[in-house]
């Protein structure tokens, strides 16, 4: 019998029953819901007069809507008030348990999951996010779902699903000085594009990924979804079972040690197939930024934007107005360019590891007069750490001040929203059109980029401050 990829052991192992000539219908393990996307499905269900099926395997969390200053004022904005309440409502009704504001354990849903302990290897994982496929990085198949998918998953644990194609992007060899995990991830978009993943669950594999921590591997999985593939995922090996070990909801005990024994399995055989297999070289990674208005559109910081002379007829258009928003001239440098803002944070990089790389960058320098930064944790849980371990006290004697958790400026959907015309550097997963605020211009990169724009003011190699 031929070999089984990752992808297929966890699927494959959730399956209830498969259409014929149709979708899979595949049992959920975890179920994470914010206040954006569950009013509607839980409405639905109300309508048709059901209950949650198993309360106790969904976990709710406020994120998106949040204010980061003075959370503990009410929610000025009517909306996101509204949505923050309705998702109490519908959590109180249901027996749901709900991270709600100033819990010890509220923050960004893709932060919250893993350091609680309740992302797992060999798990179904499912939110109405795109950037659920962060969970991926335990060895997990988890995905991002639609209104009426969160209803089903919702009313009966399951979900009908289309079984992704297989591909496996192997990156091997030593990372340079000054390249993080966000590098790696816009670097292999840069070169596979924004749509190079579609129809495919990628695997990530090879001694350059085997070597990144597990903060650094959710930020490579976070971003699968920005080359259009369904999601991302990593084997678990020891690095993972450290992180695991000891967190509020990871087994304990016998439960521990038999569950070692399952995940232990859980990698590729050596004869699986893939339907892509994709190579890369560590060597060639340096440090990345985003120049244009998806995030395939990436250059080594030290390169010139392209000048689009090897694009097809049909590209151009959009390659050319991608630069007309972002008011930037194909051929020239992204070094030495002004910026505006800076922002560290998101479920991409708003994880301890991310405030610790930032605040190491920044000790004993200065923020640049004219940057607004905005530092935000991605949970209750990396706030109270970032003041513990004295990275607070840090950021401030540099000029920078420590938010509250939330999504943040990574979409404009709460009060951080980055105004019209400005550049801004951001840690977060998207550079689309307005994505920060209507108007605003976004340049993706790694947190120690965005500390070295943040503290000369305009686009910087961090190598050069190493």
């Amino acid at each position: 019998m031929a070999g089984k990829t990752l992808f297929d052991k966890v699927w494959d192992s959730h399956v209830v029953e498969q259409i014929e000539n149709g979708p899979s219908v595949l049992y959920i393990d975890r179920h994470l819901i914010h206040e954006v996307t569950s009013p509607v499905a839980f409405a639905g269900l109300e309508k048709r007069g059901l209950k949650v099926f198993r309360p106790q395997l969904t976990i709710a969390t406020v994120d998106h809507n949040v204010p980061t200053m003075d959370q503990h004022l009410p929610i000025r904005d009517m909306l996101s008030k509204s949505q923050v309440d309705k998702l109490t409502e519908n959590c109180n009704r249901h027996g749901i348990t709900l991270f709600g504001l100033n819990h010890p354990y509220q923050g960004i849903v893709h932060v919250i999951g893993p350091e609680l302990g309740l992302t797992l290897p060999g798990m179904t994982i499912v939110c109405g996010d795109s950037h659920t496929a962060t969970h991926g990085a335990f060895g997990s198949v988890a995905f991002g779902i639609g209104t009426s998918e969160i209803e089903m998953v919702l009313a009966s644990q399951c979900i009908m699903q289309p079984k992704p194609k297989r591909m496996r992007i192997t990156v091997d060899g030593i990372l340079k000085k000054g390249v993080t995990a966000k590098d790696i991830i816009l670097y292999i978009i840069s070169k596979i594009s924004a749509s190079g993943g579609t129809g495919y669950f990628i695997e990530y594999a090879g001694s350059a990924i085997r070597s990144l921590s597990m903060e650094a591997r959710m930020t490579i999985c976070n971003m699968s979804i920005e080359c259009g593939s369904r999601g991302g995922l990593i084997a678990p090996d020891d690095i993972t079972f450290n992180y695991i070990k000891g967190r509020e909801h990871a087994p304990k005990g016998k439960d521990w040690d038999k569950a070692i024994e399952y995940w232990k399995k859980l990698r590729s055989d050596d004869d699986a197939t893939f339907d892509l297999e994709l190579k890369f070289d560590a060597a060639d990674i340096e440090p990345m930024i985003t120049y244009g208005t998806n995030p395939g559109m990436g250059i080594k910081i030290t390169e010139k934007i392209p000048d689009g002379s090897s694009l097809t007829e049909s590209e151009k258009p959009s390659f050319f107005k991608s630069l007309q928003y972002m008011d930037l001239q194909p051929g020239t440098p992204m070094l030495g360019r002004k910026i505006d803002y800076v922002f560290v944070g998101s479920c991409t990089n708003g994880r301890i590891e991310d405030l610790r790389e930032f605040t190491r960058f920044i000790k004993g320098r200065k923020k640049a007069d004219h940057v607004t930064a905005w530092i935000v944790p991605g949970s209750k849980q990396v706030e109270k750490q970032a003041q513990n371990e004295g990275l607070v006290k840090i950021l401030e004697e540099a000029g920078f001040k420590l938010r509250q958790p939330g999504c943040s400026a990574c979409l404009a959907m709460n009060d951080d929203k980055v105004p019209q015309g400005k550049y801004a550097v951001s840690t977060t997963n998207r550079n689309f059109e307005g994505r920060q605020g209507p108007g605003a211009r976004t340049f993706l990169a790694s947190p120690i980029t965005a500390a070295a724009a943040a503290i000369t003011g305009k686009i910087t190699d961090p190598r050069e401050l190493l």
